[in-house]
């Protein structure tokens, strides 16, 4: 029979990629990462995405929040907060983790639960434990959905310096000094353990740096000048981490490193120096986010040295098998000589925050940059890849 008379049903408009902006969290960085999705929603392209909130509050709940970024910006020194911004004190938000089916659900209590519409991204601005440590990541597994930066195994390594410095070691990239104190050493023998960090004072010297193993924007860093201060350092690390980094000083510049991924490949930024701040003893939180220390972009260093710390970033984005973006973080030594510090999965995206600025300097504006991320997540599949 022919279809030439049958009536045409019109076409479907093609429906935008919806974006859940995923952001808050558990950890304790939980306010600068609401900072830092006011600075993405801001500058998402509206006409190319439709765009879903989600704050995951301080004890874990997913929250349908408003699209107000002006809202999410430190006032007074304080950092946000998504309980501030919640639609609802109870209401809450759930993914399903049927790969047949992204829809998002809202649910209140005594209400009947309300579909969301699907989701074809997520953009995951979590930092720290239950966010950027592979946790989200694997729930993002389950329900296939794509999303923006690293996946499981390179999220938990990133977060982890031990098993992060661990992977460079075996890759042959330059690491510093460090020692790693386990929980179940402290809870064994406390006196063992606090001397296993003064011996390595001995080998090493003073100033050490007493760090949480698994924490990030620089959170619960004690730089300990000798044995005055190192019990005070260790308690204020194992607030954030029952597992705690302590790392020799490394004498020399601070310079970062961005790395994109883009269709054919990742790319080294221009580099970045963060020069000694006079007002804090190292580059600590305070420094980054509530007094915007600012960094040299791009960092004063020969073409020599570009090259070799642009290489040395993009080796460590594949060491650790990172997929999206990363900051690669290194001490330039006095003799020349480049040794990474750290990398980070999702590193601060705030409007201040040295990645974005490296790649306004290498020619990505910020809304470029996070529309690379997200085009870069859709190319991707989940699973294993």
């Amino acid at each position: 029979m022919s279809t030439e008379n049958l009536p045409q049903s019109p076409e479907q408009p093609l429906r935008k990629p919806r974006v859940a902006v995923v952001f808050g969290g558990r950890s304790s960085e939980h306010g600068i990462s609401v900072v830092t999705a006011g600075a993405v929603l801001r500058s998402i392209d509206r006409t190319k995405y439709d765009v879903l909130p989600i704050g995951i509050t301080a004890d874990g709940r997913w929250a349908l929040t408003a699209d107000e970024p002006d809202r999410m910006a430190i006032t007074d020194r304080r950092t946000p907060s998504v309980e501030q911004l919640a639609d609802s004190t109870e209401g809450g938000v759930v993914l399903s983790v049927d790969p047949a089916n992204r829809e998002v659900v809202y649910s209140e209590p005594g209400a009947v639960p309300k579909a969301l519409g699907e989701v074809d991204v997520v953009f995951p601005v979590l930092h720290g434990p239950y966010g950027e440590d592979g946790t989200l990541q694997g729930l993002l597994e389950l329900a296939g959905v794509p999303y923006v930066g690293a996946g499981v195994l390179a999220s938990a390594v990133g977060q982890d310096k031990e098993y992060m410095k661990r992977v460079f070691v075996s890759f042959g990239l330059p690491v510093g000094p460090y020692e790693v104190i386990r929980p179940r050493e402290w809870k064994l023998d406390p006196a063992a353990a606090r001397k296993k960090i003064i011996d390595f004072a001995g080998e090493h010297g003073w100033p050490l740096f007493i760090k949480p193993a698994r924490a990030g924007s620089s959170i619960g860093i004690t730089k300990v000048d000798g044995l005055a201060g190192l019990d005070e350092a260790i308690a204020e690390a194992q607030r954030h981490d029952p597992k705690i980094l302590v790392e020799a000083l490394l004498r020399g510049r601070e310079i970062e490193c961005g790395v994109l991924e883009f269709a054919d490949g990742p790319r080294a930024s221009a580099p970045a120096e963060i020069p000694p701040v006079s007002s804090h003893d190292f580059y600590d939180f305070e420094a980054k986010y509530i007094d915007s220390a600012s960094g040299i972009v791009p960092a004063p260093l020969t073409e020599e040295q570009t090259a070799e710390v642009r290489r040395l970033a993009v080796e460590a984005f594949d060491a650790a098998s990172c997929e999206g973006l990363v900051r690669a973080d290194f001490f330039l030594t006095k003799d020349g000589e480049f040794v990474i510090n750290e990398i980070n999965t999702m590193p601060g995206f705030t409007p201040i925050s040295m990645y974005p600025r490296m790649w306004q300097e290498s020619g990505v504006s910020y809304p470029e940059l996070v529309d690379l991320l997200i085009q870069a997540a859709l190319r991707r599949s989940t699973g294993l890849r």
